[in-house]
Parts: structure tokens; C-alpha cells; sequence
């Protein structure tokens, strides 16, 4: 039957009876959602879609957003043989210094105006010395021992020894890098978190996440996930 045939002895009025209109809303309801069925995977792909609500005769299309989920990004480190998947939100982007090998923006959080930023690259040195340099990075605003308030773990993830540090207060910021000299910014109330992965041939690797204090504890956990999270590639 089609939707407009309302020819029949009992059909005299101009207007067809509320009966035919549920019935056209009925089928046209009925063949948009055999569409969407058919179509599904393709509509539900799309960022703005809508839904059917068919209510007293009238159909609305109504928005709906959809709000995707940033993945994860992926690093590796030891020439590729671990890798790393670091939060989502965060921004890989070019290094600042030739020795860095990956590098991570991270939004701040209020009431923190600066990014935080997150670093890998293998170094030399012993892991004691390397610590006791992060230490001194660090100044209390009391005038007592950074070493002391620090926090000092170690960890077997992926067959590496992996020794985890968490430093706080006033960060001594050389912008030009450790090794480049130069003036240092002094940046009050920051904290740092880095991994020290010992690898068995391919040396030891640094992660070090930096940054104003609410912003590194605001992605604290993320960090811990990516460290205890790393895999071997092989």
C-alpha cells in the first residue's frame, strides 16, 4: 500500500484518519531503523550521530556527541627491545636537546601555569651518581636535605632492574639542559619523578617526568602504569 492512498468508501474526509498517520510514522520509523542496523558500523564511526524517538506521531532526531578516547602512545627504548606506552593527553613532541630521545608535553593542571614535561635518553654514570645530581637539582624550602624526603624504590619489570625516584621542592631549571651551563631558573614547588632502567647490553635508560607539583601528581598514576607497564619487545 502506498503511504498516501487513503481512496476507500469510508475515507471521505481531506485529512486521513490519526490511525494512518501512526501507521506512516510506524513504517518510516521501521525503515530508518533497518537502516541504521544495516549501516551500524558506519554510523556509529562517525563523531556526531543521532537517534530516532518516535513519540504521539512526531519523530525527532536528536545529537548526540561522541566523545572518543585518546589512545596511548607508544616509545621504546634500548633500541627498541622495551617499550612504553606513555597516558593518554600526552604530547609527544620534538626534543629540546639532541641527547634526549623521546619527549612528552604534559597539559598543567589549575593552578599550575607550566607544562610538565617528561624525558628519555641512555646515559652513563652510576645510578648513585645520577641520583645524587637529581638530588641536587632540588633545594627545601626549610633548608633541610632533599635526599632525606625523597622517595627511593626498586623495581623487576621486563628483566630490568628498574630504581624509581620521587623528589620534590624547589627546582633548580637549566633550560639549555644539565650539561649546557648557564643561568638556572629557580622553579619553587616542582616535582619530579623518574626510572633508571638497567638494561643487561644496551646500558642504562632515564625517564624523568618534571614539572609543578599539581601537575605531576594529577598524572602520578599515569607514570607508574607506563614504568611497571613496559614490556619486552622481543
Amino acid at each position: 500500500m502506498k503511504l498516501n492512498d487513503y481512496s476507500g468508501d469510508s475515507y471521505h474526509s481531506a485529512d486521513p484518519p490519526a490511525h494512518v498517520y501512526q501507521l506512516q510514522i510506524n513504517t518510516i520509523t521501521q525503515g530508518i531503523l533497518m537502516k541504521l542496523r544495516l549501516d551500524g558500523t558506519m554510523f556509529l564511526s562517525q563523531l556526531l550521530f543521532g537517534f530516532i524517538v518516535s513519540c504521539t506521531g512526531t519523530i525527532f532526531i536528536m545529537p548526540v556527541h561522541c566523545v572518543l578516547a585518546e589512545a596511548a602512545t607508544e616509545f621504546t627504548v634500548a633500541n627498541g627491545e622495551l617499550s612504553l606506552a606513555a597516558p593518554a593527553g600526552w604530547k609527544q613532541v620534538q626534543p629540546r636537546s639532541r641527547i634526549v630521545e623521546t619527549e612528552f608535553a604534559i597539559k598543567p593542571v589549575k593552578p599550575d601555569n607550566q607544562p610538565g614535561r617528561m624525558t628519555s635518553m641512555g646515559a652513563g654514570g652510576s645510578i648513585e651518581a645520577n641520583i645524587a645530581r637529581w638530588y641536587s637539582q632540588f633545594s627545601q624550602p626549610d633548608g633541610t636535605s632533599t635526599k632525606d624526603k625523597a622517595g627511593l624504590k626498586t623495581l623487576r619489570i621486563a628483566g630490568c632492574k628498574v630504581t624509581c625516584v620521587d623528589v620534590s621542592g624547589t627546582y633548580k631549571d637549566m633550560p639549555g639542559g644539565p650539561f649546557a651551563g648557564g643561568q638556572s631558573i629557580d622553579r619553587p614547588n616542582y616535582r619530579m619523578l623518574a626510572a633508571i632502567i638497567e638494561t643487561t647490553d644496551k646500558g642504562n635508560y632515564f625517564i624523568k617526568f618534571y614539572g609543578p607539583a599539581a601537575t605531576v601528581e594529577a598524572s602520578a598514576d599515569g607514570f607508574k602504569k607506563m614504568i611497571e607497564g613496559m614490556v619486552s619487545t622481543n
